[in-house]
């Protein structure tokens, strides 16, 4: 046992690998105090059940479109399989938020092998409660005080990593001019971000880095937009909403980027390849490409490399 050995943890929402795991993960999701707000958990234990019963059989549906399992599992295996691979000082492990593996196991595993320095990274550029607060707080709530613990900011602003996403942009296509590229960010209640959520400020600016990195490598697109995916239920959740945004593109070539995923899981693989592919279809848009997300790149990997140093 390597007495000096750190570890590396990343973070992430998780998907289901089987019908089991779905239940599992819907009642998780929706019994997180980050996701649903209301102060009273007998009130959130109730909206969770009601949510479940009345999603679980056709959510599934969508999980059989893609293969029966969410995507995430495998990319992140084979992440931190890389990572485990290319750093010496570290040992990489993964902690899931509403699948396994969860917190719990993660922090026996650290404390068998006598780890004591941790450093968590959250895989999402941008910070919100609903994912990075959650996550983070999950881990430290099974950890207690127990490591000494450092959390990897937001990274959207890092340039090797937005070096990545501009370059598998205008790689995916053969003449950007052609395209439409819409941002697609994972929607969030209106009323989490008026909370003081900074979600939606930081994907706005993201957005601003990588246009302005277009711009000084002199690519051009037919136009460049921020839209919104995901909403469910009747709150009102952030503007505009990725079918409003393509129904404005009629006739036009749209290329699609997941600005707010790091892995590929059911957002990107399902609601963006198949789900908003069929509306772009109805609405009469002329080509649809969805770009893949960085999942487990070697530029990935050293982008990971300089955030933890």
């Amino acid at each position: 046992m390597n007495e000096n050995k750190k570890a590396l943890i990343l973070l992430n929402m998780g998907g289901p690998r089987d019908k089991d795991e779905l239940e599992m993960f819907l009642r998780n999701m929706f019994n997180d105090k980050n996701i649903i707000t209301v102060k009273s958990d007998i009130l959130r234990s109730f909206i969770a059940s009601m949510i479940v019963l009345s999603r679980k059989n056709s959510a599934w549906k969508n999980y059989e479109a893609i293969g029966g399992s969410s995507p995430i599992n495998k990319l992140t295996e084979d992440l931190v399989d890389k990572l485990n691979k290319t750093f010496e000082d570290f040992e990489v492990f993964q902690v899931m938020r509403y699948t396994p593996p969860f917190a719990a196991k993660c922090v026996q595993q650290l404390k068998q092998k006598g780890i004591e320095e941790v450093i968590l990274l959250p895989l999402y550029p941008q910070y919100s409660t609903t994912t990075t607060k959650s996550s983070v707080e999950d881990f430290m709530s099974v950890a207690k005080n127990d490591f000494k613990v450092r959390v990897i900011e937001p990274f959207y602003k890092n340039e090797k990593f937005n070096d990545k996403v501009t370059n598998d942009i205008i790689s995916s296509v053969e003449d950007t001019k052609l395209y439409n590229l819409i941002f697609s960010a994972h929607g969030l209640p209106q009323k989490i971000v008026d909370a003081g959520d900074p979600y939606e400020k930081q994907v706005n600016e993201h957005v601003k880095i990588l246009s302005e990195i277009f711009k000084n490598k002199e690519i051009e697109f037919e136009s460049i937009s921020l839209a919104y995916q995901s909403k469910v239920g009747p709150l009102k959740w952030l503007t505009p909403s990725l079918e409003d945004r393509l129904k404005e593109l009629k006739d036009k070539n749209v290329l699609i980027y997941p600005i707010a995923f790091i892995v590929d899981n059911s957002e990107t693989m399902f609601e963006l390849h198949i789900e908003y592919e069929e509306i772009a279809k109805e609405l009469g848009i002329n080509e649809y490409k969805v770009v893949s997300c960085v999942n487990d790149s070697d530029e990935f990997i050293n982008v990971i490399e300089e955030l933890i140093q």
